[in-house]
Formats: structure tokens, C-alpha cells, sequence
């Protein structure tokens, strides 16, 4: 055998060796009554009707095509039971008053008269009921959906308030955005019944799209806790985060760590592209090159620009040392659901306990 033979032979041992000690082991392919069983062995005992849930978990991860290893099942039980502790439409105290706020603040804000969205919610609505008696028993989100539907159908005082926007964001079990939803329905393995919006709140809709949310995209984290803060925060959040880390100490500009690189649906430069921009000669970018990539913030393709690679070979020569590539997003959690304060930090770290006490229960563990 000659030498350079030889050496082909050792230099691709070797690379065999390193790929197969960064992936870890491989789980085995697992038949879909499998992978119920195993869903059912990792969630809680407590859990009513396992079967149910285990079924339309697996059915989301084969249709997304989605590996059920039990890092992906778990890190799906974990936000599950952070979010609902499955139930498929949790409740939400205080729902009634919520409600009342927000038809007013519209109705504030659109110069509607108090006494007239008063007398509007004396009308009996499309089940017979006022919608001033629906408001004052609703529980759950899903109900505030309807009501919101109904309520909007009301012309033209429910579309001056509302226009054509249901202000209830999220439902489900895992409480995911009905905007995601509706924005990713294509390949939905269900029949629809009514629409995408009514679909997030079964059980079957909700952790598909749910599971979509969490699992549906690419990333090079190296835990699944930024995948617990992306699911709060949004998508590659943590990965755009650490980009404006580094902006912030190559440019010594101070940002907010929350994952925005633009601002979404506006031409206008944000805090973070103006911090880049400051950096320009350093970096060898134009303003319109910066904000080609800074647009690409939302993909995994924005790791693979110039932009990305440049800002981060510039920090870590600032710093003389490699900066993360991960950080979590510095956000505070604002909603009226929310009556502490509470972070996407707070967050990702409680589901990460949940997704550690799950992987303890794992085969093989």
C-alpha cells in the first residue's frame, strides 16, 4: 500500500471517529405504536387519558417528519406542562375582566362611547345569550375566541372595534401563537374544521403547530434550553441575541439582548442596524449589504453571511476570546395573563427543569 494511500485511509478514520463522537449514540427507528408507548412512559402518571396525548404527539412528530428521540419528546412534554399541565384549553384567572379591558381599551382608542359598547353587550349574541352574560363566565381562551368571533360579526360596531383581528393570540396545550399557526398550515395531516384558528385549540392542532414552534427549524445550539427560550421569545432569538452581544462589545454601543436584528415591516434602521452600521469600516459592508443580511436574521442562512462572520471575528479579537454564539434573550414577559414579573429567561429555565426531570425518565437514562 503506498504512502499517500496510507495516509487517505488514516485521515479518514480519523474523521469517521470525530463525527461519530459528536453525534452521540444513535436511538434505534421506532414503529409508530412505539413511540406512543414511549411518549406514555415519559409523561407524568398524573396525566389524564396519556393514550390521547401520546397518539397526537406522535402523529405531529411523523408528519413533520421530526425524529421522536426522547430529547425531542421531552423537550415537547416539558413546554406542554409549562404551559397547560395538558390541558388541551387551560383556564386562565381572571379571563372575564381581561376581556372587558381589552374591548375597552379599543373602544377608547377607536372613540366608541362607553355607553354604546355597554349597551352592545346587552344584545344577545349568536347562542341566545348576551354577550354581556358569555364575558362574564368565560374561562379559557378558546371560549374568549368565540366570543371575540361572534363579538366581531357584529357590524359595524365589533369590526370599528376590532376590524377583522381576534386579539386572543395564543391557545392550545402549548400555548402557541395562532398567527404561527395559520402562517405554517400547509401540510396540516387533519381535516380542518372552521379554520386554523379553531384547530389550535384541540388537542391534535395544538401540539402539531405547538410542536412546529419548538422543533420545526434547524439550529447549532448546544442545549435544548435555547430552544425553550426561542419557543417564548421567538425563533433563532437566542442565536440573534449573541449576534448583538458581540455588536454591542466590538462597538462598545450598549443594545437590548432581545433577538430583534430589525424592525419587522418598517425600512427604518433599529438599534441594533445602527450599532452595526457603526462598525462598517471595520467590517468592509455597506449599509445596504448589512441590511441584506441582518433580513435573513429569522433563517440559519444569517450564520452563513458575511455580516455574521465578520462582526464575530471582530468581537472576539476585542475581547481575545471566542464569544458565545448562544446568549439568552433579556426579556420581560408582558402580557394581561401575566400578574408578576416574570422573563424568557425565568422561562426557558423552568421548562429546561421539566425537560431534565423527563430525560431522568427516558430509556436508557
Amino acid at each position: 500500500m503506498s504512502k499517500l494511500v496510507t495516509r487517505f485511509v488514516i485521515l479518514a478514520t480519523l474523521l469517521t471517529l470525530a463525527a461519530c463522537g459528536t453525534r452521540g449514540p444513535e436511538e434505534p427507528v421506532l414503529r409508530p405504536a412505539e413511540v406512543r408507548a414511549k411518549v406514555v412512559r415519559l409523561m407524568p402518571s398524573s396525566v389524564a387519558d396519556r393514550q390521547g396525548w401520546a397518539a397526537d404527539i406522535q402523529a405531529a412528530f411523523a408528519a413533520q417528519d421530526i425524529p421522536p428521540t426522547n430529547s425531542n419528546l421531552c423537550a415537547v412534554l416539558a413546554v406542554t406542562e409549562q404551559e397547560s399541565t395538558y390541558q388541551v384549553d387551560p383556564q386562565v384567572p381572571g379571563l372575564a375582566k381581561i376581556a372587558r379591558q381589552e374591548i375597552q381599551r379599543r373602544a377608547s382608542r377607536v372613540h366608541v362611547p362607553a355607553f354604546l359598547v355597554t349597551s352592545a353587550l346587552k344584545l344577545d349574541s349568536p347562542n341566545g345569550k348576551t354577550y354581556e352574560q358569555r364575558l362574564s363566565r368565560v374561562r379559557t381562551e378558546k371560549e374568549l375566541s368565540v366570543i371575540f368571533d361572534d363579538f366581531i360579526g357584529m357590524v359595524p360596531l365589533g369590526q370599528k372595534l376590532f376590524g377583522n383581528f381576534n386579539p386572543v393570540h395564543t391557545g392550545g396545550p402549548m400555548q402557541v401563537s395562532i398567527a404561527f399557526a395559520e402562517a405554517n398550515a400547509q401540510g396540516y395531516p387533519y381535516p380542518v374544521k372552521g379554520s386554523i384558528r379553531q384547530e389550535v385549540f384541540t388537542r391534535r392542532g395544538g401540539m402539531y403547530f405547538g410542536i412546529a414552534h419548538l422543533l420545526g427549524y434547524p439550529t447549532h445550539y448546544s442545549k435544548p434550553l435555547y430552544r425553550f427560550a426561542d419557543f417564548n421569545a421567538g425563533w433563532y432569538a437566542s442565536r440573534n441575541a449573541a449576534f448583538q452581544n458581540a455588536v454591542s462589545l466590538a462597538s462598545g454601543i450598549p443594545l437590548a439582548l432581545d433577538g430583534d436584528l430589525v424592525i419587522h415591516g418598517s425600512s427604518k434602521a433599529g438599534s441594533t442596524e445602527l450599532a452595526v452600521r457603526a462598525l462598517r469600516k471595520s467590517l468592509d459592508l455597506s449599509d445596504s449589504a448589512i441590511r441584506r443580511a441582518l433580513l435573513k436574521g429569522d433563517s440559519l442562512a444569517f450564520e452563513e453571511t458575511d455580516l455574521y462572520e465578520r462582526v464575530f471575528a471582530l468581537a472576539d479579537k476585542v475581547e481575545r476570546r471566542k464569544l458565545p454564539r448562544e446568549v439568552m434573550p433579556g426579556i420581560d414577559l408582558k402580557s394581561p395573563k401575566i400578574t408578576r414579573k416574570l422573563t424568557t429567561e425565568w422561562f426557558a429555565k423552568r421548562v429546561d427543569e421539566r425537560y431534565q426531570r423527563c430525560m431522568k425518565r427516558a430509556p436508557g437514562a
